[in-house]
């Protein structure tokens, strides 16, 4: 017979959102036994400053648990940073470099689908394999991004962010519209590195 822990929270994974990911994260770890108040009170402190939620995603589920649907506006591009910078910070812990470099080249990915495809929504969605994780940012066109070569001004700038910080990036064509994806390898320099390299000019 399969027994659960006392105190512990099942969610139904559609159904989470950030909020409750961290209420839940409160329940399981906070123990059930009577005359543990204190031990409770010191949790919640430490949950508040350590995961400090904005409230442009506090109702949102995470793209690491399914694909977000995002209205396909200029202020979405900072809801998909948030949404990034929580998954790999908070969720899985992920180092500085890498989170960075995840929250730049998503804003360009949001970006570019707002400003050159005419959608009204789009999706978001990372995932984590052994030493690689994914972005994905999804819409309904079909029309594919292009890499534009240098000099060409601010034309093509955001994919040669994703091509520079990216260990590998490309487009998967869906039957309603595409997939654009970029990974980086948790394990390469590149990861750890290559945002430094964007500081000087285009």
């Amino acid at each position: 017979m399969n027994r659960m822990a006392p105190g512990r929270q099942v969610v139904a994974e559609g159904s989470v959102t950030i909020t409750q990911l961290v209420q839940s994260l409160e329940v399981v770890t906070t123990p059930a036994e009577a005359g543990r108040a204190e031990r409770r009170q010191e949790l919640s402190a430490w949950m508040a400053s350590e995961v400090e939620i904005d409230p442009a995603i506090e109702h949102l589920p995470s793209p690491a648990l399914k694909e977000v649907a995002l209205p396909s506006r200029p202020e979405t591009a900072r809801t998909a940073r948030l949404l990034i910078d929580f998954a790999l910070r908070q969720q899985w812990r992920m180092p500085g470099p890498i989170t960075e470099s995840a929250v730049l080249m998503v804003s360009e990915l949001v970006t570019n689908v707002v400003r050159h495809t005419g959608a009204r929504t789009l999706g978001l969605r990372v995932r984590r394999r052994a030493g690689w994780i994914r972005i994905e940012v999804r819409d309904p066109s079909r029309g594919l991004p292009c890499l534009m070569p240098p000099g060409e001004g601010m034309n093509g700038r955001g994919l040669r962010v994703v091509d520079q910080l990216s260990d590998r990036w490309g487009v998967d064509l869906l039957p309603r519209g595409k997939s654009t994806w970029v990974e980086l390898r948790l394990t390469s320099p590149q990861a750890r590195g290559k945002l430094h390299k964007l500081t000087g000019p285009d």
